[in-house]
């Protein structure tokens, strides 16, 4: 599991298509925002929060067809699904793979990026501590969506319409942690649900995913 973890995050480093690729594209849409909705310091600390969450989440959307796709063209795929490894552990590894090379570069960077949309001083920490909390359920669900559609040529649009809407729960109370802590309000209800989603997505989800490879490597 170890060597498995090592050589999809090398892969994601060498082939650019994981943090480089959703960095990138989180600081355009970050940048692009104020030509948008205007200069304007207090509009754009209104908005911040969800503009922040909402690039997050679409910048891990990017590489999830990579998750199964590049195993499954070259065979390596098989070779796991038939290896003494449960499939489960395979589905979680490169889950938490994909977090690291995505979801975590993205944790790391909304907050310099929160300041270009001017986001209110307190919602820096909220900030960070609800994407630490929901990115990892989006890696998660992302690899269920992958596996789903692995091996289907051009999968990459039935992906994310599978996806997306799994996604907007997490979209909704991430979003909400951060508003309320950046308007200093009580977070606690919302950061509850949001645990709560990512911990039950953790827990079940590469299950299904592993009965969804295993079906299609039929």
């Amino acid at each position: 599991m170890r060597a498995l973890l090592i050589r999809d995050i090398r892969l994601a480093v060498r082939a650019g298509g994981g943090f480089g690729l959703a960095l990138a594209f989180f600081l355009i849409v970050v940048v692009l925002v104020p030509f948008a909705v205007g200069p304007q310091p207090d509009v754009l600390g209104e908005i911040a929060a969800g503009v922040l969450w909402l690039g997050a989440l679409l910048a891990c959307l990017l590489s999830l067809d990579r998750i199964f796709a590049l195993d499954y063209e070259d065979g390596s795929l098989d070779l796991l699904a038939s290896a003494p490894v449960p499939m489960e552990g395979v589905v979680a590894v490169k889950a938490l793979a994909h977090w690291l090379t995505t979801g975590l570069p993205l944790v790391l960077a909304a907050p310099v990026l929160g300041v270009l949309l001017h986001l209110p001083g307190p919602g820096f920490v909220w900030l960070t501590v609800s994407l630490a909390v929901g990115t990892p359920a989006l890696s998660v669900i992302g690899c269920f969506g992958a596996a789903l559609t692995v091996g289907l040529k051009r999968g990459g649009l039935l992906l994310s319409l599978i996806v997306l809407p799994l996604y907007v729960p997490v979209l909704i109370f991430g979003a909400e942690v951060a508003r309320r802590g950046a308007e200093a309000f009580a977070v606690g209800t919302p950061l509850a649900l949001l645990g709560g989603l990512a911990a039950g997505a953790v827990a079940l989800l590469p299950f299904a995913s592993a009965a969804a490879i295993r079906i299609n490597l039929r």
